[in-house]
């Protein structure tokens, strides 16, 4: 299978469209995050000084995730680097989870938060926004790398997919040839982010004297995990335990726990009865 798409070499260095738009999508979210915590009326700066150990930790965390997966259809995965594990270090050729991304993330905002004296959930909250508007960014990709396609379809938004780039069973010409178009699974994800961000940019602004701190994040937790089960059923190369994706049973217990966690934090409490 051919490598990810190079927009442009400097000598022998070659830069790659996704690392192009993975980097803008950081960026963005950034910017977001910066603006979000100065509406607040937080210090932007710890935006700025936090995102290096955020980033290390979330390219940790999402190459892990990868490196330890077993996907369908002859992807790479736990089965190559056990054999090759030199390869665990090559980030160039792809393979990054998001849970993993999100993961190691969120380690790098509690480590920096408890270093600063900050108040965590405040600042998850800060990042909630930014979050899904750097997965809706980074998703795009996937789309210049031929990736995150589904099953076949008539639909008009289908897309093309050459064979080098094609998953097994779709692979075969004969049965599905180079005119036959695919599920972009990539775009449904990203639409999803994007109408995450503007909920809950709505929501924090609309209820702020409702919410306590960490709500925001607690709803990524619900919104985001609630798109993925969808569009994983659609993946040809999910990773499976048994017969069902990993990502599913991730998200419907990040649902879970979150939808809890918000229930209990907005319980009422009883109140107390007067003496008689």
């Amino acid at each position: 299978m051919p490598g990810p798409l190079v927009a442009f070499r400097v000598g022998p260095v070659s830069v790659y469209w996704y690392g192009i738009i993975i980097v803008t999508a950081v960026l963005v979210a950034s910017y977001v995050a910066a603006f979000e915590a100065k509406r607040r009326g937080e210090d932007e700066d710890h935006v700025w000084n936090m995102l290096i150990i955020v980033i290390i930790l979330g390219i940790v965390g999402a190459r892990l995730y990868h490196v330890l997966s077993s996907p369908a259809g002859g992807a790479i995965g736990w089965a190559y680097y056990r054999e090759h594990p030199w390869a665990i270090f090559d980030t160039r050729s792809g393979g990054l989870g998001i849970f993993g991304a999100v993961a190691g993330g969120l380690l790098g905002v509690l480590l920096y938060t408890y270093r600063a004296k900050l108040n965590l959930w405040r600042y998850l909250d800060i990042g909630a926004p930014a979050l899904l508007l750097g997965q809706a960014i980074g998703r795009w990709g996937n789309f210049v790398n031929q990736e995150l396609h589904g099953p076949p379809t008539t639909l008009p938004w289908g897309i093309s997919i050459d064979q080098y780039h094609r998953l097994p069973p779709y692979d075969d010409l004969n049965q599905f040839p180079l005119t036959t178009r695919f599920h972009p699974d990539f775009l449904y994800e990203s639409l999803w982010n994007l109408m995450g961000l503007v909920l809950i940019l709505v929501l924090g602004r609309k209820f702020a004297n409702r919410l306590k701190e960490g709500d925001l994040f607690l709803i990524y937790l619900i919104w985001y995990p609630l798109g993925r089960i969808w569009v994983e059923a659609l993946r040809p190369d999910a990773w499976k335990i048994g017969n069902v994706p990993t990502a599913q049973i991730i998200s419907a217990v990040l649902i879970v726990v979150a939808a809890v966690a918000l229930v209990i934090r907005h319980r009422k409490q009883p109140q107390p009865q007067p003496v008689e």
